[in-house]
């Protein structure tokens, strides 16, 4: 088993991601449809969210991201766990840790930090939560780091390593997770 390391300030949440400007809105969940190419193909395949067995030593309600594996465990009782696919760290920006989820936000606005700003500087200096955030529908922030789990409003980077430190997932899947957990919900993130 490899080691766990502290949190810090190694590195912040995002590649900035451009602005899209036309989303189709599903009725039901309020969230963007996957977007369709001019053949009618969807533009990306996502990775299935799915209940597997869990054979791990962590308590049920524990979060377990494996940056490796590029997926989320959310631990069920029974042996059990949800597997969500995930966007993590691109080289020099992954880490590993144990926290907790401090703060969850709906449509949360961005503040890029400044670190993130010397390296963009054409980045906004504000954005707006909204389909054109890329924090996405929804975020759990990690005790006092700059890292956070949110949703993408780009959903075809989810199972790469393309962020600046933050796990991404697809706004259905991380509205999914914000919904099972709550402020104090311990987080393991393995490299």
């Amino acid at each position: 088993m490899r080691p766990l390391f502290a949190f810090g300030a190694l590195a912040l949440c995002l590649a900035f991601a451009s602005p899209v400007s036309a989303y189709e809105i599903d009725p039901l969940t309020h969230l963007p449809l996957p977007e369709v190419a001019a053949d009618g193909r969807v533009a990306y395949t996502p990775i299935p969210r799915e209940e597997v067995t869990y054979t791990g030593t962590y308590a049920p309600g524990t979060v377990v991201i494996s940056t490796e594996e590029r997926r989320l465990y959310f631990i069920l009782p029974g042996g059990r766990a949800i597997r969500y696919g995930v966007g993590v760290g691109r080289p020099g920006f992954s880490w590993g840790g144990i926290n907790a989820i401090s703060m969850k936000r709906e449509w949360p606005d961005w503040t890029p930090p400044t670190q993130m700003l010397r390296r963009r500087p054409d980045l906004p200096r504000h954005m707006a939560g909204g389909l054109d955030n890329p924090l996405g529908a929804r975020a759990l922030y990690l005790g006092s780091t700059l890292f956070r789990i949110h949703g993408s409003n780009e959903p075809e980077t989810i199972g790469q390593a393309v962020s600046s430190g933050c796990i991404r997932m697809t706004n259905e899947d991380v509205t999914d997770l914000y919904e099972r957990v709550k402020v104090g919900t311990r987080v393991v993130v393995l490299r």
